[in-house]
């Protein structure tokens, strides 16, 4: 289970948010408005975050440690998809098109994350139109990256007769 922790000050969470690309381009004020909606939460290394199947109700930016995000396939165990760093974001997809989590989220080794559930998001975009502009777009840019970097596995796969 998620440990909380104490909230530190609304400067702090700024500049955490600086730092994470997906939202890079934002306002000092479009920071500020997201800052207000995020939690804190810490996982010791090995605790599952969500797993597939999931509803998709929190976005999750990692701030320390890093997370796994695997699938299991049967007869064969776990297959990691990704391990994601400080920095990173992951469980964005659920908040977009409302779907069941498409894969498991574990602590790789302890880390601490920022979270936004979906309705706060859902409620920040909403009342900011301007924001939902930019941070959807942050998204898709983000999601297209993705999308190459995946495109790119499967043709290696393919191309080295592992598929």
């Amino acid at each position: 289970m998620a440990a909380a922790t104490s909230d530190p000050s609304a400067a702090v969470r700024e500049d955490q948010l600086a730092r994470v690309s997906f939202f890079d381009g934002l306002t000092r004020e479009a920071l500020s408005l997201i800052a207000q909606v995020t939690t804190e939460e810490s996982h010791a290394t090995g605790t599952r975050i969500f797993q597939y199947g999931d509803p998709g109700d929190k976005l999750f930016i990692i701030l320390e440690g890093k997370v796994r995000i695997s699938r299991e396939v049967s007869g064969m165990g776990e297959e990691a998809l990704a391990v994601l760093g400080p920095g990173e974001v992951f469980g964005e997809m659920a908040l977009l098109d409302e779907s069941p989590r498409s894969a498991d989220a574990r602590a790789h080794e302890r880390c601490r994350l920022l979270v936004i559930t979906k309705d706060a998001f859902d409620d920040l975009l909403f009342l900011h139109k301007s924001l939902a502009y930019e941070v959807l777009w942050s998204c898709v840019r983000m999601l297209s990256a993705r999308l190459r970097e995946t495109n790119d596995k499967l043709t290696f796969l393919s191309t080295s007769g592992r598929f």
